[in-house]
């Protein structure tokens, strides 16, 4: 059964070629994943995924299907829509979600608008919903830099990321522009990895592949290291199962990834040992 399950990835390129980019996706977008969930910013993910829409149609425009041009022009879409709703809630009376919402609405309206003056329903398709099976040397090198980048920036301010989730006041305390510097620096990861996302998953794909396995690993632990690695886990396995699911079935390999990703997360908060339903059921009933 073993040799049947991997035979896809033994026999065909394009293949290896997709799990070896969902990995190491899966390694970078999950732990931003966790953090997004720790800050209760969960949707901010989403909508950050939707205003790098402009940025890669603009690109897309300008250069074609050039994976350097809409990458950059994403990263800056992003990080200008992530920036504009920080500085909206910091100067109105709007909370920063609120902020998200109306940029992100625009922007999505605005990057589908933008791609389809020159661009077919098949382009608009690609970038919404990304194309896997069709991963080229070029976007597993930006994906594995990307990756690796994120991770060396993830270990390098872990302590100061944690702090500013879980312990503002502290670092206000310490230095009061270091709570917005570290939020304007992670915010950015989260751009730059949704940017790499867009290749293999779309924009719209991508922040399941970076929430759902976050909020998976949320119910099994309440220790931060270990969900990070339950995220990591559920993530690189939701990818796998995911490609060896679609390619039996003949289903879309980025949808079933997040397909799997979801099952896993129901799962999750039906049996999980923390936050589990049961658990919390089994708890009321002794208390």
């Amino acid at each position: 059964m073993t040799q049947h399950i991997l035979e896809a990835f033994g026999a065909f390129g394009f293949m290896r070629r997709s799990l070896v980019a969902c990995l190491a996706l899966s390694l970078s977008v999950t732990p931003l994943g966790v953090f997004l969930l720790l800050r209760r910013m969960s949707l901010i993910g989403d909508a950050l995924s939707h205003a790098v829409l402009p940025g890669v149609a603009v690109g897309y425009l300008l250069s074609g299907m050039s994976l350097l041009a809409m990458g950059a022009g994403g990263f800056i879409a992003g990080l200008l829509v992530a920036l504009l709703a920080g500085w909206v809630s910091s100067v109105t009376t709007l909370r920063e979600d609120s902020s998200f919402a109306g940029f992100y609405l625009g922007s999505l309206a605005l990057g589908v608008t933008l791609v389809s003056l020159r661009g077919s329903s098949v382009d608009l398709l690609h970038l919404l919903f990304g194309s896997l099976l069709a991963v080229d040397e070029t976007a597993l090198t930006f994906i594995g830099v990307i990756a690796s980048l994120t991770l060396l920036a993830l270990a390098a301010g872990y302590r100061a990321i944690v702090a500013e989730a879980f312990d503002m006041t502290f670092l206000q305390v310490r230095s009061k522009s270091a709570p917005r510097l570290i939020h304007a620096l992670f915010l950015a990861l989260v751009v730059m990895n949704l940017v790499a996302g867009f290749q293999i998953l779309g924009t719209l794909m991508t922040v399941g592949l970076m929430m759902l396995p976050a909020i998976a690993a949320r119910c099994w632990s309440n220790r931060l290291p270990i969900i990070l690695l339950l995220a990591v886990a559920i993530g690189m396995a939701s990818s796998f199962i995911g490609l060896t699911w679609s390619w039996y079935q003949s289903l879309p390999a980025g949808p079933a990834i997040v397909l799997t990703a979801s099952l896993g997360f129901l799962f999750s908060v039906l049996f999980g040992a923390e936050k589990g339903v049961f658990r919390l059921m089994n708890n009321r009933v002794k208390g």
